[in-house]
């Protein structure tokens, strides 16, 4: 005997109500000024020739995620940056306008 679950009778009812709940939680992407953008140059460059660890805050499907690595590479002219995440120390390319906030550990 299968125990009743409300609100997930069906299968796609379910998917459905997943659905919904995510998209009330997006957030929009917020808008940086240029005096944001050239402090997180500076914090990018910087965090790159010194090797440091820092907090990356970046865009993604509708939600604001922090993660900490290292900088390994930035391309301006490509708009792209490479970095390393602390957890599993995989490579991460992403685009410098899905950035948010870089900060040091």
């Amino acid at each position: 005997m299968k125990k009743w679950r409300p609100f997930a009778t069906m299968p796609e009812q379910y998917i459905g109500l997943k659905e919904m709940i995510n998209k009330q939680s997006e957030v929009a992407q917020p808008v940086l000024t240029e005096e944001q953008m050239e402090q997180m140059n500076f914090t990018l460059i910087e965090a790159l020739h010194t090797n440091k660890q820092v907090y990356l805050t970046y865009y993604k499907r509708g939600q604001c995620i922090t993660e900490t690595g290292c900088i390994q590479f930035v391309d301006s002219l490509g708009e792209l940056f490479v970095f390393i995440d602390d957890v599993f120390e995989l490579k991460n390319k992403m685009r410098l306008s899905e950035l948010i906030d870089v900060r040091f550990v």
